[in-house]
C-alpha cells in the first residue's frame, strides 16, 4: 500500500497529503509495533500519525528536532539513522523516482521530509510508493529493466540496510566480491586473475534474471536465519512486495518473485539469497575448488574438463532447486591455455567484469617473453565507450574550440583509466586512437588552414599534445602519439 508525505501550504500552514487505506498488518506487528485487526483501526491509527506531524514546529531534524524531548518510539530508528542514510542516498545521486521528486527538490523540505520519514518509519507506519520501471540498453542489444525508487524509500531502504549490513557481512564468503563495503571489481578480477594460474579450467556462468526471478520464500527464509527483529523483516517485505509502474500509470506485481535492480537494499539482499544458493553450497560440496562471484556472474575454476563438466552440470540443478536458471547462451566452460598447457579446447577465453581472459603474449621480469594466461579490457567495453565517441558527434561541434571537447570528455576518459587501465593498460591504445581520429576530423572540420587534410590535422594535435599536456587527460597516461 502506498502513502503520500505531508507538506506546508503557502501560508505557511501544514496540510496532509493523500494517505491510501492499509492492508492488516497483524501477523508482521506483534512485537510493539502499530497495529489493526480490520481496516478501520488501520485507518484510525494513520489518523493518529496526521496529528502527530501537524501539531509539532519545525526545528533542527535531529539535534532539536519537532518534539526533541521526544525520541521514544515503538521501532528502535533513530532521527541519525535517517539522517546517516539521507547523506549517504545524496551522496550516490540517483533519479527521480515514480513520484518525479529529484533529491534537489527533496532537499527544499528536507527538516520535513526526513522528520515525517523518521514518524513513519518508527512508528511502523510507513509504506513505500511503487517502483518506476524503465529500461537501459545491454551489450546483446536487449533491454534491461530497472526499478527505480522514490528519494524516501531510498532513504528508508538505506536505514534498514545499514542497520542489517554488518550482520550480514559477518556471513558472506570472502570469494563473493559484488556490492560490498570494502570489497571491489578489480579485486575479483585479479583474484580470478591468480586462480587461473593455479587451475587449468574454469566456469563461466551466469544467471538469467537473477533479479526478476529471486524467490521470496526462500529469501525471505535467509533472512529469518539471522534477523529476529520483525519490523526490519516488515520493511523487507512491504519492498519486495511494492507496485512496479510505468509512467502511463499501469501497474503490475512480483507475484512472490523478483525485487527492483535499482533499490538500495536489493544488492544486500541479492547477496544473502546466492550466499545460500551458490556460495555455501560450492563450499560444502566442492570445498577443494576455488570460486569468485560478483553479484550473479561468477567463475568457478576445476581441475580438468570432466570435472568442470560435472561441476556445471550439478549447478545448473541447484540453481533449479532454487528457482533459477543458468543462462545457457552466456555459460560456458573455459580452457586456460598458456605454454605449459598445450592441450586443445574449442573456448580458450571468457569475459568478467569487462575484462578478457585469454591467452596474451606476457613478460618475466627479465623481459624475456611466454604465452601466458591473463586479462585486458574486452572487445565488448571497447565498443561501449567507442559507441559514445561516435554518438556525440563532437567531430561537428565546429563552433566550439578544443577546451569544449576536453572538458565533455575528461571525466569519462579519467573513469575508463581508472577501471580498465587496471590491467594491461597499454591495450586502451586503440580506443585513444579512435579518439584522436575524430578529433583530427573535428580539426579539418574547424579550420580552412588544413584543407581537408587528416595527416596535417594530426601533426598539429601531436604538438598540441607535446604542448599542452594537460588538456586531455589521456595524454597525462601517456597516449599523446595515439
Amino acid at each position: 500500500m502506498e502513502q503520500r508525505k505531508s507538506y506546508k501550504n503557502e501560508k505557511g500552514n501544514a496540510q496532509a497529503g493523500q494517505t491510501f487505506a492499509r492492508q492488516n498488518t497483524d501477523v508482521l506487528c506483534d512485537d510493539g509495533l502499530s497495529r489493526s485487526s480490520d481496516e478501520t483501526l488501520v485507518m484510525r491509527m494513520e489518523q493518529r500519525a496526521k496529528v502527530i506531524q501537524l501539531e509539532l514546529p519545525l526545528a533542527t531534524f535531529i539535534d532539536k528536532g519537532r518534539d526533541s524531548g521526544i525520541e521514544t518510539k515503538s521501532l528502535p530508528i533513530t532521527k541519525r539513522m535517517i539522517w546517516e542514510a539521507y547523506k549517504k542516498v545524496r551522496k550516490n545521486k540517483g533519479s527521480a523516482g515514480i513520484d518525479n521528486e529529484t533529491l534537489s527538490m527533496y532537499k527544499e523540505r528536507l527538516k520535513d521530509n526526513l522528520y515525517i520519514l523518521w514518524n513513519r518509519m518508527s512508528s511502523g507506519s510507513y509504506f513505500p510508493l511503487s517502483v518506476l520501471d524503465v529500461e537501459i540498453s545491454k551489450d546483446d542489444g536487449k533491454k534491461r529493466k530497472l526499478g527505480i525508487p522514490t528519494i524516501n524509500d531510498r532513504i528508508a531502504q538505506q536505514v534498514v540496510k545499514t542497520y542489517l549490513e554488518p550482520r550480514f557481512e559477518a556471513e558472506f564468503s570472502p570469494h563473493s566480491y559484488g556490492y560490498r563495503p570494502n570489497k571491489s571489481a578489480h579485486q575479483a578480477v585479479a583474484e580470478v586473475q591468480k586462480n587461473v594460474r593455479q587451475y587449468r579450467w574454469v566456469i563461466d556462468m551466469d544467471i538469467t534474471g537473477f533479479f526478476d526471478n529471486m524467490s521470496h520464500e526462500l529469501l525471505m527464509k535467509a533472512v529469518d536465519r539471522h534477523v529476529e527483529e520483525k519490523w526490519t523483516k516488515m520493511y523487507i517485505l512491504r519492498w519486495l512486495e511494492a507496485a512496479i509502474e510505468n509512467k502511463d500509470g499501469s501497474k503490475r506485481y512480483r507475484n512472490g518473485k523478483g525485487t527492483p535492480q535499482g533499490g538500495v537494499i536489493s544488492p544486500l539482499l541479492a547477496n544473502l539469497f546466492l550466499h545460500y544458493a551458490l556460495d555455501k553450497w560450492l563450499e560444502i560440496h566442492y570445498p577443494l575448488l576455488r570460486f569468485v562471484r560478483y553479484a550473479d556472474d561468477a567463475i568457478i575454476h576445476c581441475n580438468n574438463q570432466s570435472e568442470a563438466e560435472k561441476v556445471l552440470k550439478a549447478i545448473k540443478q541447484r540453481m533449479l532447486d532454487c528457482g533459477l536458471a543458468v543462462n545457457e547462451r552466456k555459460s560456458k566452460i573455459a580452457y586456460c591455455k598458456n605454454a605449459n598447457r598445450k592441450g586443445t579446447y574449442k573456448t580458450v577465453k571468457f569475459d568478467f567484469l569487462g575484462f578478457t581472459f585469454q591467452p596474451r603474449p606476457t613478460a618475466t621480469k627479465k623481459g624475456q617473453m611466454f604465452l601466458g594466461f591473463d586479462c585486458a579490457i574486452s572487445t565488448k567495453s571497447k565498443n561501449k565507450i567507442t559507441e559514445v565517441f561516435r554518438t556525440s558527434n563532437f567531430h561537428r561541434w565546429t563552433g566550439s574550440d578544443i577546451s569544449r571537447i576536453a572538458n565533455e570528455f575528461n571525466s569519462k576518459i579519467q573513469g575508463w583509466i581508472n577501471y580498465y587501465g587496471k590491467f594491461r593498460k597499454y591495450r586502451l591504445m586503440k580506443i585513444f586512437r579512435i579518439f584522436h581520429r575524430r578529433l583530427m576530423l573535428w580539426a579539418v572540420n574547424k579550420y580552412k588552414r588544413f584543407k581537408g587534410s587528416m595527416r596535417k590535422a594530426g601533426r598539429w594535435i601531436y604538438e598540441l599534445a607535446r604542448n599542452q599536456p594537460k588538456l586531455f587527460v589521456h595524454w597525462q597516461h601517456g597516449f599523446q602519439s595515439a
